[in-house]
């Protein structure tokens, strides 16, 4: 993970982890297919924090979670949240955005939908710790981008030559 005043423009990619502080720049990652992207953001501070996950659960690979825990739901997440809340983010402020989980190959046996678990896995962890989700977009059969602007904490979504504003 790395942080700067002010971050300019950070591409993070599968199981990639972001946290910067700034009133300028922005966190983007690309082609969330079943993969999920999550933003963090405090108004407060200016914090904000984006992963890109893979996989839901670490315990089906331990190995894999020691060497790069971002590609996991479960231990990614927890992760950027202990790093946002460490350098200085009201957790009762963050702003929460969910994305991706999508089933591109439109897979119809729930055993092989790895972006539902994903997404069911990272609405469970977020509820346990009682964040909120201010904007969701998730399921479906396309792949999405999304970016978290610090200046404002805004989260834009791209999908389909399509750019929205989430929450």
């Amino acid at each position: 993970m790395s942080a700067t005043s002010d971050i300019g423009r950070q591409v993070i990619g599968i199981g990639g982890m972001a946290v910067g502080q700034g009133s300028a720049g922005m966190i983007i990652t690309h082609a969330l297919g079943s993969c999920v992207g999550i933003t963090l953001w405090c108004r407060q501070t200016n914090i904000g924090a984006m992963i890109h996950a893979q996989l839901p659960v670490a315990a089906k690979s331990p190995g894999l979670a020691a060497e790069r825990p971002g590609i996991f739901v479960d231990t990614g997440l927890a992760l950027l949240l202990a790093e946002v809340v460490k350098r200085g983010a009201n957790r009762r402020s963050l702003r929460v955005c969910l994305a991706g989980g999508a089933n591109v190959g439109g897979l119809t046996n729930d055993l092989f939908n790895i972006g539902a678990k994903n997404v069911t896995i990272a609405r469970k962890i977020l509820w346990q710790e009682r964040l909120l989700i201010a904007g969701e977009e998730t399921g479906g059969h396309i792949p999405r981008t999304i970016q978290l602007n610090f200046n404002d904490g805004s989260v834009t979504l791209s999908s389909g030559g399509v750019s929205r504003t989430l929450g």
